[in-house]
């Protein structure tokens, strides 16, 4: 099911893909930050419903009222298909996905269009992410995503991440039909679509003042209890990564550097230390959980 609201005769630069499975909550912030936007281009909200247990409701389709939206409803089939399915409908020139728990900063999308018209050479476009701070789980994820930018960003502005949290591409390069994200990809999608683009060559640029703040409600025993649901899927993911002979891990040595600068970031800013051992607990139980998974695997195929 397919529901439009808000007509407009306006070409449409942008349109804003957020997939969404029972995120009505945090997708109604979501969508008052797009309201927010100034001197924004021109854009459209396509909201996917992943299969949700209830239909969109009143207070996330009143933003129809406010710019155009579109909320396409289907069974479940995973974040992949849903966002493919936002292709399909979307009629700006450029994709730009989000997570229902991402917030715009107000200037966004205005950098993105400048960026987007001044750089023609690029088809891939990662946004600068940030975490809300609010809590310990959020400054962890402020200090977790500012370590990652620092160090996957090259000298020529491209960056070696992509986090579909705030990601861009021309409409122009895209297989409509087929969509960008492979479905068979349940999680970790987007680490697939950036293993698909290194193997091409290509990288997402990194537009540093087009900011996405990205939000987290949950206490650090539910991030640690979400982690360790989405492990297993991720790792079928890596494994499907690894057989298309892309080298994307980073390693020891870099994870080393990259803890290393969190700790000593983690003490100039005012939220202390806890945030850093949040992340690298979180990291930790992650490589663990993957190294159970594959040695689990290794098993089952020499038998």
């Amino acid at each position: 099911m397919i529901e439009h609201q808000y007509n407009s005769t306006t070409a449409t630069l942008f349109s804003i893909i957020i997939a969404v499975y029972n995120d009505w909550a945090p997708l109604d912030q979501c969508l008052r930050s797009l309201a927010e936007q100034i001197n924004g281009a021109s854009f459209e909200a396509i909201v996917a419903d992943d299969g949700s247990s209830e239909p969109a409701p009143e207070f996330i389709r009143r933003w129809g009222e406010c710019y155009p939206l579109t909320i396409i409803r289907h069974s479940h089939a995973g974040i992949s298909t849903a966002r493919n399915r936002g292709v399909q409908t979307s009629k700006g020139k450029i994709l730009v996905f989000m997570d229902a728990d991402c917030r715009l900063l107000p200037n966004c999308l205005a950098a993105l269009a400048s960026a987007v018209a001044d750089f023609p050479q690029h088809n891939y476009f990662q946004l600068h992410l940030l975490g809300d701070c609010v809590g310990t789980v959020g400054k962890a994820e402020e200090l977790r995503l500012a370590m990652l930018q620092e160090h996957m960003l090259q000298p020529d502005g491209r960056i070696r991440y992509l986090n579909t949290a705030g990601f861009a591409v021309r409409q122009a390069v895209v297989d409509v039909e087929r969509g960008v994200f492979d479905p068979v990809a349940l999680r970790a999608e987007d680490t697939f679509l950036m293993a698909s683009l290194m193997q091409r060559g290509e990288l997402p640029f990194f537009v540093a003042n087009a900011s996405v703040e990205h939000a987290i409600p949950l206490s650090v025993l539910a991030c640690l209890r979400k982690d360790l649901r989405s492990i297993y899927l991720e790792a079928k993911t890596y494994h499907l990564i690894a057989s298309k002979g892309v080298h994307f891990r980073v390693s020891y040595r870099e994870r080393f550097a990259m803890v290393w600068s969190m700790w000593k970031a983690s003490g100039k800013r005012s939220f202390g230390r806890r945030p850093w051992f949040v992340v690298t607990g979180r990291q930790g139980l992650r490589l663990i959980a993957s190294y159970v998974y594959r040695c689990f695997r290794a098993v089952r195929l020499i038998r």
